[in-house]
Parts: structure tokens; C-alpha cells; sequence
């Protein structure tokens, strides 16, 4: 088991596109052995290879419904149908989430790690999981998709429950929100 370390905003590898991979070899099926430890060690429900520093076509995605993780090598969104807003976070921006539209299903095409085609259908998480991975893989993050700034918040973690005002700083959390956008607009350069 190897934890690979994060790529967290505004890492430059994040904005980049990911290379089709020719064939499934030894070094793939180790990586995805890693991004899977990855994953799930970080509590996510997909990884992308770029976000754990490699510019290949891999994505990993277990949603809590799996019994086993799903693995897209050069993966593509062959049809998206309807829409719909959903909240999302990632682990390479962590301690934010937002409100983005996604497609309601997604037919993807992928290659296994048997080195086989596969095409799957898909609908909520598992949609929205596959659309924000294939996203990674292009150079795209979820913060591109926001439905607005204001949508995008910082998430905050209570530690003492028996405290009756849970309200946050506006102030502190409009400035963070600031320098997320900030630095998404700056890695795009």
C-alpha cells in the first residue's frame, strides 16, 4: 500500500491534460493500485492520475454503494443527458465546496485494467463522479463549473457542539472563497 501525495490547488500539473495511455503495463497497474490507497485514505470517492502527480489517463471512483473500485484508463464522455446542480468538493481543493451542474446520466467509454473497452452508464454520484474525473483528466476542475462565485464556500468543522452560535465570519469566508477563485484564475495562465 502506497499513499501518493496530493496535488492541491494551484499546482500547475492540475490545469494540464493527461496523455492516452497505449497499453495496460506493470507500472499502470501499480498506479492504480496507489490511487486507489490514495482515495480511499483521503475519504474521496474518485482520484484522478494528476491529481497524485501523473499526466496519464487514470481515474479511479468508488462511490459507498461499490464493492470494488472502478477503473477508467483513457476514459470519454460519449453522451451527457439533462441537467442538474449538485454540491461538490475535491480533495486537490480541499476545505471548499460548491454548487455546480452536472449532467443528470453520462455514458462513458473506458478502457479496463484487462485492457478491454468498456462503455457504462450512469446516473447521480456515480455521474457526477465520472464527469468530475474525466474533468481532471483534462485540465478542468469542479471550481470551473461553479452555477456562481457565491456558490463556493468554506467548509467549517465544529469541534465543540454544545456552542448554540455555529454561524462563521462572512467576512473571513468571502476572503477565502476570494483566494480560492484567485488562484484557479492564476493557474489557468
Amino acid at each position: 500500500m502506497a499513499i501518493l501525495d496530493m496535488r492541491i490547488l494551484p499546482d500547475p500539473i492540475l490545469r494540464k491534460q493527461a496523455k492516452k495511455v497505449a497499453k495496460v503495463t506493470p507500472q499502470i497497474k501499480k498506479l492504480v493500485e496507489n490511487m486507489v490507497d490514495t482515495m480511499r485514505d483521503q475519504h474521496g470517492v474518485g482520484l484522478a492520475a494528476n491529481q497524485v502527480g501523473s499526466l496519464q489517463k487514470v481515474a479511479v471512483i468508488e462511490t459507498p454503494d461499490m464493492e470494488e473500485p472502478l477503473v477508467l484508463i483513457n476514459p470519454e464522455v460519449l453522451k451527457t443527458d439533462g441537467e442538474r446542480q449538485v454540491e461538490e468538493g475535491c480533495l486537490s481543493v480541499p476545505g471548499y465546496r460548491g454548487l455546480v451542474n452536472r449532467s443528470e446520466t453520462v455514458r462513458v467509454k473506458a478502457m479496463g485494467l484487462d485492457g478491454k473497452i468498456y462503455r457504462l452508464n450512469a446516473d447521480e454520484l456515480l455521474a457526477q463522479a465520472l464527469e468530475h474525473e474525466i474533468d481532471h483528466l483534462n485540465g478542468i476542475l469542479y471550481i470551473d463549473h461553479l452555477v456562481s462565485h457565491e456558490s463556493l464556500y468554506k467548509i467549517t468543522y465544529e469541534h465543540d457542539y454544545e456552542d448554540e452560535d455555529h454561524e462563521h465570519d462572512e467576512d473571513d469566508s468571502e476572503d477565502s472563497v476570494e483566494s480560492v477563485t484567485a488562484e484557479a484564475s492564476a493557474s489557468e495562465d
